[in-house]
């Protein structure tokens, strides 16, 4: 089994138990903390991939360092993860459950590329026309390249709406070559 499909597994079942269970707001504090430990500490997350570590000392491991930062619940899925072998997933299962916690609130991920820094009424304003035409709340990416000489390049999920000069010049580029042949 790939790992993608292995990770969207656990997080769909994680997700589910605690949409049922009504502890849903806890895991994701719980798994935000555990992203940002995971995050920073490089060694943790090779302790937990190597095949070098068994099952049981990753558990001891896991207990050691989330003791206090993680409710019972949240232990038992780490315990049953790396029971499972399955504990150097944990990171793109997070990711996998931060999608699936998006969807069910309507959020959609967004990087919108400009060609100079917006000021934040610009990007409110950009943010609030998305939300308008997607009707789902937006997280915004944003970032600048210099090279697309003026306006914004918009990509949402696999649609790239590209308004930037660069690119207008590209197609009028090409338009020009096919109309000599």
């Amino acid at each position: 089994m790939s790992t993608l499909i292995a990770s969207r597994r656990y997080a769909a079942a994680l997700f589910s138990a605690a949409e049922e269970g009504n502890f849903l707001d806890q895991i994701v504090e719980e798994l935000n903390v555990i992203k940002d430990v995971l995050h920073n500490s490089r060694d943790l997350v090779h302790a937990l991939r190597s095949p070098l570590v068994k099952g049981d000392k990753k558990i001891h491991i896991l207990e050691e360092v989330f003791r206090g930062l993680a409710g019972e619940k949240m232990f038992l899925f780490l315990k049953l993860v790396a029971h499972k072998k399955r504990a150097g997933l944990l990171p793109q299962i997070i990711d996998e459950f931060q999608i699936l916690l998006d969807e069910k609130r309507g959020v959609i991920n967004v990087d919108v590329v400009s060609a100079t820094q917006l000021s934040d009424e610009q990007a409110n304003d950009l943010v609030n026309k998305l939300a308008a035409f997607t009707g789902k709340n937006i997280r915004p990416k944003l970032s600048v390249n210099e090279e697309f000489i003026g306006g914004v390049s918009v990509k949402i999920g696999d649609t790239i709406y590209d308004g930037t000069i660069s690119h207008q010049l590209q197609m009028l580029r090409q338009a020009l070559v096919s109309e000599k042949a």
